[in-house]
């Protein structure tokens, strides 16, 4: 139960700021002609069953509810009797409608595969190359981001506040300065909303200089800083 609810916490975190299940191109792909597919007759015929049983279903709910009130009088009983003649002839008619179409749909293939379609029929699926690429390069941000949140909450008066600070931190002006000469590339981040997300930035910024980390291409090594006050 723990795990499915962390899974869709993660699912979750992940559509509304990483955008997990955004379309990232439009191109297509041919499906294989062994992938099971719903037959479009089956489905028409399906939707046929379901939309008669719902008027079925409806019909009998009337049914049951028409009951005579008041005086029982010969004319009023006549009417009543009369009005529900009419609705069980409908009810009976639906039936009949219905086991015909569900008799229909039991004698038709639920599945095919793709190369069974009428070729009016076949379609194609969006290509998941570029997808599966751009998810795995979002999974890694995200792993990136909580081990950078899990340094932030050493800091911290309120840990759950660690990822929101993440995500401003990203949209934060910042200057780069390079300097060959000492072989460095120093990134100075500028200041936030209030002094405590500053002191958490600078916590940050300590503990990722600390690693040491060269940038690759002109192999400098990166410094992290806020802004002079």
């Amino acid at each position: 139960m723990f795990a499915r609810w962390s899974q869709e916490n993660f699912f979750k975190y992940m559509r509304e700021h990483y955008g997990l299940d955004r379309l990232v191109d439009y191109a297509t792909a041919e499906i294989p002609d062994t992938t099971a597919v719903v037959n479009p007759d089956y489905r028409r015929l399906d939707g046929q069953v379901r939309s008669k049983q719902g008027h079925l279903t409806r019909k009998l709910a009337a049914f049951s509810a028409m009951n005579l009130t008041g005086d029982i009088e010969p004319k009023k009983v006549a009417a009543f009797e009369q009005k529900k003649a009419e609705l069980q002839e409908q009810i009976e008619g639906l039936t009949k409608e219905v086991d015909a179409l569900k008799t229909q749909r039991k004698a038709v293939k639920h599945h095919l595969t793709s190369a069974e379609l009428p070729a009016a029929e076949r379609f194609k699926q969006l290509s998941t190359h570029s997808k599966h690429l751009i998810d795995t390069i979002k999974m890694v941000a995200y792993r990136a981001e909580t081990a950078m949140a899990q340094i932030a909450r050493e800091k911290m008066q309120r840990e759950d506040d660690a990822r929101s600070l993440r995500r401003a931190l990203y949209s934060t002006d910042a200057d780069l300065l390079p300097d060959t000469n000492v072989g460095t590339l120093t990134v100075r981040v500028h200041h936030q909303a209030n002094r405590c997300a500053d002191e958490v930035i600078r916590h940050f910024c300590n503990e990722l200089n600390q690693t040491e980390t060269i940038y690759p291409g002109p192999d400098l090594r990166l410094v992290y800083e806020l802004v002079s006050e």
